[in-house]
């Protein structure tokens, strides 16, 4: 079940292996993308690729996609889920989810926020960003290490629900049948 739920779901949001294996900004990584085990749908591939695209998608540069990519590589992770799920993070969601992770930033390293008096110049900006890019930072790989192992734990938690749904289904039909 929790297979052909992923399937399904890959059928509809994922593109094509060769697309993928096409992508001019993923070039750099050659033969490696025709590596078969990349593209199979296994409680651990599909768990590393959450674990992967979601630590990703909190990396504050446009080479999420390439990171995720040789993530996926190096991890054995299926690989079109990975690349997907760093678009949690898209021109849309991005100010918000930065936004919180520059607060939780802020609160983890104990820091007050920032003076409301800021004068939108560029000698404004440049005076706030030394103030911001560190708790901005800090909050994104504290972001990134929450919700990757979020996904991780509970991909693997839902396909195990999954299997005991499916065993438990079996053998109450094999009882009925006695």
């Amino acid at each position: 079940m929790a297979k052909e739920f992923v399937q399904k779901m890959l059928d509809r949001f994922v593109p094509d292996p060769e697309f993928i294996k096409q992508h001019k900004s993923l070039q750099f990584l050659g033969d490696k993308l025709h590596d078969p085990n990349l593209w199979h749908l296994s409680r651990r591939s599909i768990s590393m690729a959450f674990a992967v695209g979601l630590f990703c998608a909190w990396i504050p540069t446009p080479t999420q996609m390439a990171f995720a990519a040789m993530g996926a590589i190096y991890f054995r992770a299926n690989l079109p889920i990975s690349v997907v799920l760093v678009w949690v993070t898209n021109p849309v969601t991005m100010p918000p989810l930065f936004y919180f992770a520059y607060r939780v930033g802020l609160s983890f390293m104990n820091l007050p926020s920032p003076s409301d008096n800021f004068q939108f110049s560029l000698e404004g900006i440049w005076s706030g960003l030394g103030d911001v890019w560190q708790p901005f930072l800090v909050g994104c790989l504290i972001m990134g290490i929450t919700c990757s192992s979020a996904g991780y734990h509970g991909i693997r938690y839902f396909w195990a629900y999954e299997i005991k749904k499916k065993w438990a289904g079996r053998k109450a039909r094999r009882n009925s049948r006695v």
